[in-house]
């Protein structure tokens, strides 16, 4: 596995890989520039620590359990597992800035700024997201003996 290093500004491990997901077509400054940008825009907004919210929402919106489809028999059952800690973490990366990318704002600076203020206060889309797969995996506990 890649080590990755800790980003320049604050010198975190999170901020980071958030900002490796961020990033498109190899431009890193670019993405760099809009997560800091996005920091500040929280700031602002919620005259909180940007970087306290940024974690907070990652935290929030990180998966304690979802679905995995296994083949028993000629039937295919939604099977309830436990998420691993790293998984937990990039799925989680993964639905905020998914989410920021589908909201009608017009950067993309605060659009995501408007996704980790929601999800910081438990409630947007990648919020949701989270919860729709917990929900899931709740319906599908019958068949959590599938599991191995």
């Amino acid at each position: 596995m890649r080590e990755i290093l800790p980003d320049p500004k604050y010198n975190d491990l999170l901020v980071s890989k958030f900002i490796n997901c961020l990033l498109r077509r190899g431009k890193k400054s670019l993405a760099e520039r809009t997560f800091y940008s996005t920091i500040d825009i929280i700031s602002q907004r919620t005259k909180k620590d940007g970087l306290e919210v940024f974690r907070q929402a990652v935290e929030n919106v990180r998966p304690a359990l979802e679905v995995k489809s296994r083949r028993v028999g000629g039937s295919t059952y939604q099977v309830p597992i436990e998420v691993r800690p790293e998984r937990r973490q990039a799925l989680a990366i993964r639905w905020i800035i998914h989410f920021a990318k589908a909201r009608p704002e017009r950067s993309m600076s605060t659009s995501l700024a408007a996704e980790l203020i929601a999800a910081a206060n438990n409630e947007g889309a990648a919020i949701k997201k989270r919860e729709d797969t917990l929900k899931m995996a709740e319906a599908n506990r019958a068949f959590a003996h599938f599991r191995w």
